[in-house]
């Protein structure tokens, strides 16, 4: 039936989104194995393509489209199959009685070579197993050798409706493992439960990513503040610093900026993203309701300890690249102001010189014109001499060198006239 009003067109999608990251229902005894693989932001489709290689292993159809999430049975194990971001995350399932929780990790029961060509980088992979609660309970000594001798740390969960211990480490078989103990869990909130801690190990690998890359860009900041600085001790030293030394400071500067603008470029998607991941830590780790066990830290404290430090650093190193790079724009400014002043100065004092030839070249042609004028009238004088003798030659009753001599006025100031005349029109053609 068609609706009968007009539906926005990402209504659809906006709904699926809140169902994108499902869970699926658990009932003790179970064993889980849980990998993150890092794909980057376009590589999401690689992980897909070869997940349906694993469904062909299995004579598995294949599905038409895949959204955000998958789920296959593997024979006896359940698989979830998750898309994120820049990552992809796998969940194999396996229930069943178990005597030791993390000696045969469930994901070792899958193709070995499919396995060995998984796309991508794994950051977290986890071996989790949910004991029920008529089992016996654990001894203290009983926890730490099963994870081989280190530090656990625990708490209840779900305000009390569960336990979960780890040692957050990664073990000889190459996971870290999480040993969950039913006390009253539905099927639903082991579930919930199960994938709230695997996303907590996901997600603060993810948030860690950040870590080393901030090392190495404190490292070079610290280079690029003493050059900043060097700079503008230049800078201030002298403040009549030649045109040249301060175009080859303003070279450097020019040069520092670029490497600053690099690193910012390199790592503040990461910083960012280290930073939602970490936000998405503490929200899981709400969502546990822990509750202390005598002597153990809880999930929390020990995350609070370690890796908030971590996403401070990240934080503070951000925040330096960016105040790094707005001094280096201020320097840049001000440099750049103090050589246009300059070269503004230097084009005042060309233009004066200027002026002053100009002046001069002006007083030239003024003399030079008043010798045209004179040069001019003594040979039209001439000319005009020629006319009067011959005429007197001619028997014409004149004395031609009188006359030649009343014309030279006349002549001198038809010439002065004519060019003056001359140049008013070249003035005005300009």
């Amino acid at each position: 039936m068609p609706l009968p009003f007009k539906e926005h067109p990402l209504r659809q999608q906006a709904i699926s989104e809140l169902h994108a990251r499902t869970y699926e229902p658990l009932q003790a005894p179970e064993r889980i194995s849980h990998i993150t693989s890092v794909c980057g932001e376009r590589g999401t489709g690689r992980n897909l393509r070869y997940m349906f290689k694993l469904l062909e292993h299995y004579g598995l159809p294949l599905p038409e489209s895949v959204d955000q999430h998958y789920i296959a049975e593997l024979g006896d194990i359940r698989m979830l199959w998750e898309r994120h971001t820049e990552f992809v995350t796998y969940t194999f399932i396996k229930h069943g009685s178990f005597t030791h929780p993390f000696t045969a990790p469930v994901i070792l029961e899958l193709p070995q070579h499919w396995l060995a060509n998984l796309p991508g980088e794994v950051v977290s992979a986890i071996s989790l197993a949910l004991e029920p609660k008529d089992g016996p309970e654990r001894s203290t000594e009983a926890l730490s050798q099963l994870f081989d001798g280190n530090v656990v740390i625990g708490s209840e969960v779900v305000g009390g409706a569960a336990r979960a211990w780890s040692d957050i480490r990664i073990h000889s078989d190459g996971f870290s493992r999480i040993l969950l103990r039913d006390q009253g869990l539905s099927r639903n909130q082991a579930g919930r439960l199960a994938k709230r801690i695997l996303e907590i190990s996901s997600y603060q690998a993810m948030a860690l990513l950040g870590l080393p890359p901030a090392r190495e860009a404190n490292r070079l900041l610290s280079k690029a503040d003493g050059r900043l600085v060097g700079v503008a001790t230049q800078m201030s030293g002298d403040q009549r610093t030649e045109t040249a030394a301060q175009k080859a400071l303003l070279a450097a500067l020019t040069a520092l900026a670029v490497d600053i603008e690099t690193i910012a470029a390199k790592t503040s998607y990461r910083f960012e993203a280290s930073k939602a991941y970490y936000g998405v830590v503490t929200q899981r780790l709400e969502q546990l309701r822990q509750r202390r066990i005598e002597g153990l830290q809880t999930f929390t404290e020990f995350l609070d300890a370690r890796l908030a430090p971590a996403i401070a650093t990240c934080d503070s190193t951000f925040q330096r690249q960016h105040n790094l790079a707005e001094r280096a724009a201020r320097l840049t400014s001000l440099l750049r102001a103090r050589v246009e002043v300059e070269l503004q100065r230097q084009n005042r004092s060309l233009l004066e010189s200027m002026d002053k030839r100009a002046k001069i070249q002006l007083r030239l042609q003024e003399t030079v014109e008043g010798l045209s004028v004179i040069a001019i009238g003594y040979y039209g004088v001439g000319l005009v001499g020629y006319l009067w003798k011959g005429l007197e030659g001619h028997g014409f009753p004149i004395d031609a060198n009188y006359l030649t001599g009343l014309s030279a006025p006349v002549v001198v100031l038809l010439a002065w006239l004519g060019l003056r005349r001359m140049k008013a029109r070249l003035l005005k053609s300009e």
